[in-house]
This record gives C-alpha cells, structure tokens and sequence, in this order.
C-alpha cells in the first residue's frame, strides 16, 4: 500500500521549532508517513537537529513552495530570472539538508493569478532555469516535482498533457509531474486518464477535496482516481492537502483564495483523512483482484 503523507499547513502555517515539532508529533501519532512542509527558512530553526527528529521518527519529508512574481522563472526579465533560479537552487539545499527527496510545487512559474498570456520566451526561460537547477538537484539527490494547478494559479502549465511535454523539453530524468487531484478536478477532462497519461512521469500526488475540507464532502469521485493510481504502476506516496482559513497564512489564503473555515478540528480532520485514504487504497486493490480473478 502506498505510504501517506500530510500537508504541515494542517497544523500550522509557522515555521518556528514548536511549529514543526508540532506537525511531527502529531503526523506521527496519526499514522502518516511524510510530512509535507512549505519552503523552510533555515535561518529559524536548527535543520540538523530537526532532520534527526524526523529520521527517529521515520518519517519522510517533501518540500514544496510556489514563486513569487518578483521571482517568476517564466518572466522575459532576465534578472526577474535569475533571482527565480536563486530562490530554487536555495530550496534544493534546504530539501537537501532536511533529507528530503522531494522538491515539488509551482516551481516553474509564480504561483499567481496571471493578468496575461503565456509567452514562449518566457516559458524558453522556464524551462532553460528548471534544466540547470535539476542538474544541481540530481546531486543533492532530490527530484524536482513540477505542480501542475488550476488556471487561477499559473498561467503556463495546467494539464497534465502540458507538463508532460514541459518535461520532455526539460530533458533531466530527475524531473516529474506532482500532480493534485484538487487542480485536476478543475482542468482535466477526465482526471483518471491523466493520471494514467503521466504515467512513470508522476513522481508526486496530493489528495484533496474540492472544496479544501474534509475528504469525501465535496464533489469529487475518488475511486477512479485510486485505480488510475495502481494502473498506472504509482506506488510512492498519496499526501492529503487541505487548507482551512483557520490555519494557513494570509498570503497562501489570498493565492488560493481560502475565505473561509472549510474544518475547524484539524486533529478530527487528519484523522479522517488517513481513514479515508487507507480506505480508497485498500477498496482499489481489492476491485483490481475481483476484476482480474478468473
């Protein structure tokens, strides 16, 4: 069964050193397996003494993080660029030093509502700036997860048929899709066959509802997703993500346009949340054995 992992902004949108071992603590006992944390600054907490924490825990770490505008990789701006790519090479040496595998989220472009069209000379910049901080990832041992969200949070790439070919582009094989059903819910004709289209591309996946809350209150059906999963061969982690106004920071909440509560109870909420994927993993399995049971 795939490992679980958990967004740290359920438990906190800080980053001090009772922020994070709050998020350790109470991820641990809730049975989960990675802990998902926005970029970190290192300036704010001891990074050697906290990877130890998570390694005694086992417990895996992925970092995510979105540019700003005055960052945007995809902007013609060449020192708009260059500071993107800074920012991105900053974050591979936190990934690196925290132990973590994984670098994902909208690294490609601000994560922002755009006022204009894509230009081909600024995904070129894109693309150019992903291909030079991957070479730098591969040696710190972390892939690069490109998050492929809605059209009110990027401009460049939204479907899972735009990232792949991004990639393709790009050219480093430590270079994925992250791919998040809540996006895909908005932009995919049928999520499923996307899934199934990234195939050993997906190097990353998010669990969320459509409305950020509870897993199972919204609108989106959840079994095609898990069977696209196992189709598609995706054995590496399933991380829940929900944001409530009640936790996440006034910046994030603006960008993703959280106005109000979606939960409350972030303990009762986790926990469903594990229910809820263990589940959807568990009735998936056993749908693939009764269908390809003679």
């Amino acid at each position: 069964m795939n490992p679980i992992g958990i967004h740290a902004f359920v438990w906190s949108a800080g980053s001090t050193p009772a922020d994070l071992d709050r998020a350790l603590e109470r991820s641990s006992e809730l049975g989960y397996t990675l802990i998902e944390f926005p970029r970190l600054d290192p300036k704010k907490f001891d990074v050697p003494s906290f990877a130890r924490k998570m390694a005694e825990r086992k417990i895996g770490i992925a970092v995510t993080m979105g540019l700003l505008p005055a960052n945007d990789i995809s902007s013609e701006d060449a020192s708009v660029v260059a500071a993107g790519e800074r920012v991105l090479l900053e974050a591979v040496s936190v990934a690196r030093d925290l132990g973590a595998k994984k670098l994902g989220g909208i690294l490609f472009s601000a994560h922002s509502k755009y006022m204009t069209m894509p230009t081909a000379r600024g995904r070129q910049n894109s693309i150019d700036t992903i291909r030079k901080v991957a070479r730098a990832a591969a040696a710190a041992g972390v892939t690069l997860n490109l998050e492929i969200v809605n059209r009110f949070e990027s401009n460049l790439l939204n479907t899972t048929a735009q990232g792949l070919a991004f990639l393709e582009e790009v050219g480093e094989p430590n270079v994925y899709l992250h791919l998040d059903v809540f996006h895909m819910n908005i932009e995919e004709a049928n999520p499923a066959d996307a899934i199934r289209a990234a195939g050993d591309r997906l190097g990353y996946f998010h669990i969320g509802e459509s409305n950020r809350g509870y897993l199972g209150a919204g609108t989106i059906e959840f079994p095609p997703i898990f069977d696209a999963l196992l189709d598609n061969g995706y054995t590496d982690t399933v991380t829940f993500e929900s944001f409530s106004s009640a936790v996440v920071d006034k910046d994030l909440s603006i960008i993703t346009g959280i106005w109000r509560n979606t939960w409350d109870d972030n303990i009762d909420l986790a926990r469903h949340a594990h229910a809820f994927i263990t589940d959807q993993l568990t009735s998936a399995e056993r749908r693939r054995r009764i269908t390809r049971t003679p």
